[in-house]
């Protein structure tokens, strides 16, 4: 067999749970030249390289992993994609908002250190507050707003699509869901846009249980939180901004639900927000526009509002 194509670097900045587990994927998706993992803790980013590469032979893949610590990006100049990991996990009782003042000095550095050592990168930022740090890594960085996006549908939809399966004991390949809007209190979760086998969901489901498992998609990530007690979900966001990655270097016009400038899409302009886009080798291609019903549509509207306000406060943060 003729063996795999490889190009392009990628790199992965914070090298916690949620940035380590995203190299792996990323390394084992055996599509990228060169996967590179930086922290600012001196000799961590190295080791997990280490031992990341030393499963290469049992896992097959040849992507090389190189570890990078002490807060430098050398090595990571003209990477093709840049994944921001960076920042503080939420703990128990905490809301993603809470950490807004903290993470923002944390992205606004890596935002800069990114526009000097890679200017031409796709930036996918999974930093909480998610929808106001990937507007605050698009000021920082200068860079045109479709070269920067967040990773948040793609998660909450998974979220989504399990909650349903579970729910019917069904697989979870056989369930196509869609959450729009912002990552916490005002996301959209998409009813009208779900199937279970091609089924509408409201045919399989009753209302009061949609609605259930829609609270639930909303809550998914508190429901992690508190269970771990000590840190947050990093196996299925990890999944999402490594397939999000994948989908630029391959350049794949892959739709999916990411946090993206909205410019005159669904009547909402000027704000980063959860909806569908395609996705390539510049990053955003386009937003997607799709079927919303009134109440969808609305909540969409609103979530547009209560995020625009964050955002715009976080120029000055």
């Amino acid at each position: 067999m003729a063996e795999q194509p490889r190009n392009g670097k990628v790199t992965v900045v914070g090298a916690g749970f949620y940035g380590s587990t995203t190299a792996l994927r990323l390394a084992e998706y055996d599509v990228f030249e060169t996967v590179v993992l930086t922290d600012i803790v001196e000799g961590k980013p190295e080791g997990l390289a280490l031992d990341i590469n030393q499963s290469r032979p049992i896992e097959g893949f040849e992507t090389r992993v190189v570890g990078v610590g002490g807060g430098s990006y050398e090595g990571t100049e003209g990477s093709d994609v840049v994944v921001v990991t960076a920042g503080l996990p939420r703990k128990p009782g905490m809301s993603r908002m809470d950490l807004i003042e903290t993470n923002a000095g944390i992205v606004r550095q890596v935002a800069e250190n990114i526009a000097q050592t890679s200017p031409d990168a796709v930036v996918i930022v999974v930093s909480n507050p998610l929808d106001e740090m990937t507007a605050l890594a698009q000021l920082a960085t200068g860079f045109p707003k479709n070269r920067v996006m967040g990773q948040a549908g793609m998660l909450d939809t998974a979220r989504f699509s399990n909650n349903v399966a579970e729910e019917l004991g069904v697989p979870v390949s056989s369930v196509r869901t869609l959450t729009l809007g912002s990552h916490g209190d005002t996301m959209v979760p998409v009813p009208s846009r779900c199937t279970v086998d091609g089924k509408p969901l409201a045919d399989v489901l009753a209302a009061d249980r949609i609605e259930h498992l829609v609270d639930r998609t909303r809550n998914g990530g508190a429901e992690v939180v508190a269970l771990l007690k000590t840190g947050s979900a990093y196996y299925a966001p990890s999944a999402a901004a490594a397939r999000m990655a994948r989908a630029v270097i391959e350049d794949s016009g892959a739709v999916m639900p990411v946090c993206a400038w909205v410019d005159g899409e669904y009547g909402i302009s000027g704000v980063y927000l959860g909806v569908e886009a395609e996705i390539g080798r510049e990053g955003v291609r386009r937003v997607v526009e799709g079927d919303l019903s009134e109440s969808e549509l609305a909540g969409l509207r609103e979530a547009a509002e209560a995020v625009r306000a964050k955002q715009a406060d976080v120029a000055d943060l």
